[in-house]
């Protein structure tokens, strides 16, 4: 039997949804929202409030949730083909057995969230929950958008999600246990730790993804393309580690000192992944490790005046409040990149001289640069698809024949300097 579904209106959702807000937000008249198994085809909630609002069942085929909060939400059961929820934050949300056929979640934080399969009581069309009947459904994902999305510690167990783009994604710590990934493109993801015992990769592409601690042995793998993949450092990288180390920390003593101790570190071509949080806070200004691979690095408050990055892979590194002025970074792999706050204006050589930082043709698709200083920083060419600048301070900043699409937070438009 077809279960005959509420329909609800614009009007109607929007009035509760503001219900909802005052409740997440503590004002007056505030109540939770509980929308289950309601129709709700084609209606807008784009950024809206809603976290821990619950839509179990509901039909949200077609709707707008763009840029809406949906934290800890469930949207256990729900029907989501074709819906967009584009850069929308569903941290910890409630999607098991969600059917996101077509559905665009591009850039979207769904960091923990949950895909696998659920048992659903749905109630029965007179009588309600007393005769419910239990459906089991799997996750479904076929065609589905994820692309710069950050799916960090998500639950994907069993889902099917047949020539899905991941491209570009976060999924560090991701269990894709038997998941049906086949066709799907996950080039340029960031897939370390992410468990994949037992997944259909067949015909999938990983093109310059990073595998490190991912065991592709248990996974499926006909036809699958890993062609510039990294994957786990070598014996001889990882026993290098200590002598990088010190090398960084010779540079440190060479900064506190005024140039007495120790040099600049000069890391060019190296393999730095094995270091871990290690360099996080240290003064390495001037360092040089052009070429080399830092991908996945915490590198939050360190000082790196001057720092040489040229054609360096700095995927998913975090440079939150760092000192970056007039660093290079020429042609550099920054996809994911978090420079949240960084100090990335010219560095003052003098009185009358600065540098000012060089990011040109860089590709810098998804990285976070809210409340950057990129002031008269050289952005020519380079590719800054789905970033966040929010907050960001790009006064005097070459933006000539740089890629912005999606941008968020642009407040003025792209002028060469």
């Amino acid at each position: 039997m077809t279960m005959v579904r509420r329909r609800l209106g614009q009007g109607d959702f929007d009035m509760f949804a503001a219900a909802h807000e005052r409740f997440v937000t503590g004002k007056p008249g505030g109540r939770k929202l509980s929308l289950k198994f309601i129709d709700l085809t084609g209606v807008s909630m784009a950024h809206r409030i809603l976290d821990d609002a619950d839509f179990s069942g509901a039909i949200l085929e077609n709707c707008n949730m763009a840029g809406a909060r949906l934290e800890r939400a469930v949207l256990f059961g729900c029907d989501l083909r074709g819906a967009d929820m584009t850069r929308a934050c569903l941290k910890r949300a409630d999607i098991r057995g969600a059917c996101l056929q077509g559905a665009d979640l591009s850039e979207a934080d769904l960091t923990q969230a949950d895909f696998r399969e659920g048992v659903i009581a749905v109630p029965h069309e007179t009588k309600g929950l007393a005769s419910a009947r239990h459906e089991t459904r799997q996750g479904l994902a076929d065609g589905a958008r994820f692309a710069g999305a950050t799916l960090d510690g998500s639950r994907f167990d069993g889902v099917s999600a047949c020539k899905a783009d991941f491209t570009d994604c976060s999924m560090r710590g991701a269990r894709l246990n038997g998941a049906n990934l086949k066709d799907a493109d996950l080039s340029g993801a960031l897939l370390e730790g992410a468990d994949v015992g037992g997944a259909n990769l067949a015909g999938a592409r990983l093109c310059g993804a990073i595998l490190t601690g991912v065991a592709m042995d248990r996974a499926r793998l006909d036809r699958t393309d890993t062609t510039g993949s990294i994957r786990e450092p070598d014996a001889a990288t990882i026993a290098r580690a200590e002598e990088l180390y010190q090398m960084a920390l010779d540079a440190n003593a060479w900064a506190e000192s005024g140039g007495v101790l120790g040099g600049p570190a000069v890391l060019d071509g190296e393999d730095l992944r094995p270091l871990g949080d290690r360099l996080k806070g240290l003064k390495l200004s001037a360092m040089s490790a052009r070429g080399a691979c830092l991908a996945g690095l915490d590198l939050r408050g360190a000082q790196l005046q001057g720092a040489n990055f040229e054609k360096a892979d700095l995927r998913g590194v975090l440079l939150g409040k760092s000192d970056l002025r007039g660093a290079r970074f020429g042609a550099a792999l920054m996809t994911k990149i978090d420079l949240t706050g960084a100090d990335i204006s010219p560095l003052p050589l003098g009185p009358t001289r600065s540098v000012p930082s060089n990011f040109s043709g860089a590709r810098m698709r998804y990285a976070e640069l809210v409340r950057t200083d990129l002031s008269r920083a050289n952005l020519g060419g380079a590719d800054m698809s789905g970033a966040n600048v929010t907050g960001a301070n790009l006064d005097g900043a070459n933006l000539a024949d740089a890629c912005l699409d999606r941008v968020t937070g642009m407040t003025r438009p792209a002028v060469a300097a």
